[in-house]
């Protein structure tokens, strides 16, 4: 299991690198556990205030209410069900199906117990879209006030909108994704590589040995 995470891990970076450049981030605090990261000023338009996540599909693909579908931008957890990623996947990688798919799961049982049932906000970068008409966006769980929250490691806490989850960056900082930048989307990447790293570093998720 340590060598598949290692692999599936490696395609996603090859990535990242060449997208990295087109972003710096800078002045917004936001704690990811007990640390403290700089992100971007950040994405475009909150057109979404407020809607309730009706079920999550795998690790990085929500169903709102509504039927409208949204991929999170800069992230890509393992495949759980068959399809021709999966054996794309499984062929860079050179690990068996079988392997990815429980990683797969894993990944969606974080994604699902972190938002399922719970209204996000949806935050936009350069295309509000994807090629199968699924919204691209960075999901937050908005806390509110919540000046005596207790940080959770790996979950991502930001202060722009009272305190709210990052669900996309707490998906990476939990160990539970690897990176998938593609420009023009790349409000945040610096910060998921940081955040990616850390995970790694420190075993969380998939990435424990």
């Amino acid at each position: 299991m340590k060598d598949a995470v290692k692999a599936f891990g490696f395609i996603a970076v090859v990535c990242l690198v060449a997208a990295i450049g087109f972003n710096r981030y800078s002045a917004k605090r936001i704690a990811v556990g007990s640390s403290v990261i700089a992100p971007s000023e950040a994405g475009n338009k909150h057109a979404y205030s407020s809607v309730l996540v009706t079920k999550v599909i795998d690790g990085d693909t929500l169903r709102l209410e509504g039927g409208e579908r949204v991929r999170l931008i800069g992230i890509d957890t393992p495949e759980m069900h068959d399809s021709q990623k999966l054996h794309r996947d499984s062929r860079k990688s050179k690990q068996d199906i079988e392997t990815i798919k429980a990683m797969g799961r894993r990944a969606y049982a974080f994604t699902r117990q972190l938002v399922e049932g719970k209204r996000i906000r949806l935050e936009f970068d350069a295309e509000k879209k994807d090629r199968y008409g699924r919204l691209l966006a960075y999901a937050y769980i908005d806390l509110g006030l919540a000046g005596d929250l207790k940080p959770q490691e790996g979950i991502y806490y930001t202060h722009d909108y009272g305190t709210s989850i990052f669900v996309n960056a707490s998906i990476v900082a939990s160990g539970y994704a690897d990176l998938m930048t593609y420009p023009p989307n790349v409000t945040y990447a610096d910060l998921f590589l940081e955040l990616y790293r850390q995970a790694r570093d420190n075993n969380r998720g998939l990435w424990k040995n």
